[in-house]
């Protein structure tokens, strides 16, 4: 079966000829209409003192390029390495949190998350733009906020232009959050002259890989809204993909964030800690992995099985991967289940591998054997917000496959995905959401990495920036990047007629014990029969178990 393939946009720049709006027809549209953004945030000052001289954005950077009685740091653990999408996808800064990560029954809350009405927000982009306005303009600018305050607006609002000599001059005294928030917003009301004038003039002098948290993710911002300006994001998006770089120095890329983000771990850490637990007195497994890279997370798994009492079950592994992988693991997935098989031979534990090498949208009930007496355990290690859904495509592949595995009747299925919304949120909304996410992670890289540690930029530019265009410069079905908090997640197994798998606290256990490893500001919350791991008080990622 072949692997769809999407048409890339045509690239072009688009703005030589779209209306300028005025600041102050952006301000009725923002401030007089008070547009409550749902996932506005509350953020921490971050310095743009550069620890380098020079400045680079993404386009001109140097190319550089426990599982139950088992040890966590086992290389076993490297599967999620040979993934070309990103951990989901850095220390003293605090990150900002999402008020729309709850709606008004709680449906979608997250334990980390706070709530902010998005005013705080409107309020320092007025105080930025009045600052930037001269005197008589920004009495002009008052008396048109009476009038909006007192219901009226006024009919003819003055053209203010932009003195960008004398923003630049300001940049050491703005933040760099407050003005990605005004390039975004500029963006999406088709305001490209002031967008334009934002991203050269102010954003480019702003921001570095070789910076702080907020600089290095405004560098793949700002090559977002650029490409999203230009067309180009699909081109970007495939340009940057992990299958760039040889397979060594791909591995050595992910390694890095494998290392000190325990993304991956947490999601197979639980996935073989549920499996081993439902899986206690069946002696015939069938495990189907929709994302199985490597294929080493199921080492240990294996080497459990072989010591439980009463001797090993038979196991049978299907393996759904695309071509994708390939590129990291250097060739096909035969690969994969020579390891596997080679493995469980020394441990004494029979096992059968087949192969599916497809796109898991294209799975269909033909591509997978069920035998009579094997008890199915299905995983989805963050593959399903791949998918298109009812929003994107009429076929809906995201909750038609839920509805696929559940006809398998599984014992047990199990879900890891980034606990962030970007599905069918609206630009504006959903490049806040991309800031303050992804915010979070590069802190939680800067705890655990050195900041000159040009392996760690190679892996944040190959591994999570294309992640980040996607989803700033794509639309459609180009947008493959569209993440679904947790709350929603929870919808579509139940509508597909599966129950949540109540995790025990053995499970909770081989989960926190992991995280020993790694930096204190992780945290792991149960909550309502899910596991959320959170950057300090941001949720980043849930695992769930059903069935």
């Amino acid at each position: 079966m072949q692997i769809s393939k999407r048409h890339p946009s045509q690239a072009g720049i688009r703005f030589y000829h779209q209306p300028v709006q005025s600041m102050y027809q952006m301000l009725q549209s923002n401030l007089c209409h008070s547009i409550h953004h749902d996932n506005m945030m509350k953020g921490a000052t971050v310095s743009f003192e550069s620890c380098k001289d020079q400045y680079f954005t993404l386009e001109s950077s140097p190319a550089t390029t426990e599982l139950i009685g088992c040890e966590t740091d086992s290389p076993s653990y490297a599967s999620g390495l040979s993934s070309n999408r990103s951990p989901f996808s850095p220390q003293v800064s605090q990150s900002c949190y999402s008020d729309n990560h709850h709606s008004s029954d709680n449906t979608y809350g997250s334990p980390y998350s706070s709530v902010d009405d998005g005013n705080e927000w409107k309020h320092k982009l007025r105080e930025l733009e009045i600052s930037l306005l001269e005197p008589n303009e920004s009495d002009a600018a008052d008396s048109y906020d009476n009038n909006c305050v007192q219901g009226g607006l006024t009919t003819a609002s003055p053209t203010i232009e932009y003195d960008w000599d004398q923003i630049v001059q300001m940049i050491p005294k703005l933040e760099l959050r407050d003005v990605l928030v005004r390039c975004a917003q500029a963006v999406s009301d088709d305001d490209i002259a002031t967008a334009i004038g934002w991203m050269d003039n102010v954003l480019g002098k702003m921001v570095s890989v070789y910076g702080e948290p907020l600089q290095r993710l405004g560098a793949y911002l700002l090559e977002g809204l650029r490409a999203r300006l230009e067309s180009s994001g699909s081109m970007i998006y495939k340009s940057l993909k992990c299958e760039q770089p040889t397979s060594k120095e791909l591995m050595s890329y992910m390694h890095i964030l494998y290392q000190i983000c325990p993304f991956w771990k947490f999601a197979y850490v639980a996935a073989n800690a549920v499996i081993l637990e439902a899986m206690a007195t069946e002696s015939m497994i069938h495990i189907l992995d929709f994302q199985i890279t490597q294929g080493t997370q199921w080492l240990l798994l294996i080497q459990a099985l072989a010591h439980r009492p009463g001797g090993p079950p038979s196991i049978r592994i299907t393996a759904v991967d695309d071509s994708q992988s390939i590129h990291a693991r250097g060739g096909g997935l035969e690969i994969v289940g020579q390891r596997l098989s080679d493995f469980a031979r020394s441990c004494g534990v029979p096992l059968e591998f087949h192969i599916a090498a497809m796109c898991g949208s294209q799975v269909e009930r033909t591509n997978i054997v069920i035998r009579a007496g094997e008890a199915l355990a299905v995983i989805f290690p963050y593959v399903l917000h791949h998918m298109q859904d009812e929003s994107v495509s009429t076929e809906n592949h995201r909750d038609r496959l839920l509805r696929l595995v559940k006809s398998l009747s599984p014992k047990v299925v199990t879900l890891v995905e980034q606990e962030s919304n970007t599905n069918t949120s609206s630009f504006f909304n959903r490049f806040v959401e991309v800031m303050d996410y992804y915010t979070a992670m590069f802190e939680s890289i800067d705890a655990g990495c050195p900041r000159d540690d040009r392996k760690r930029l190679n892996a944040e530019q190959h591994c999570v920036a294309r992640d980040i265009v996607n989803m700033v410069a794509c639309e459609g079905v180009e947008r493959v990047e569209r993440h679904e908090l947790l709350g929603k997640w929870r919808m579509r197994f139940s509508m597909a007629g599966f129950r949540q798998w109540p995790l025990s606290p053995s499970v909770v256990a081989a989960v926190r014990n992991m995280l020993k490893e790694f930096n204190g500001n992780y945290r792991v919350e149960q909550r309502d029969d899910a596991l959320y791991l959170g950057w300090m008080r941001r949720a980043m990622v849930t695992s769930s178990a059903w069935c």
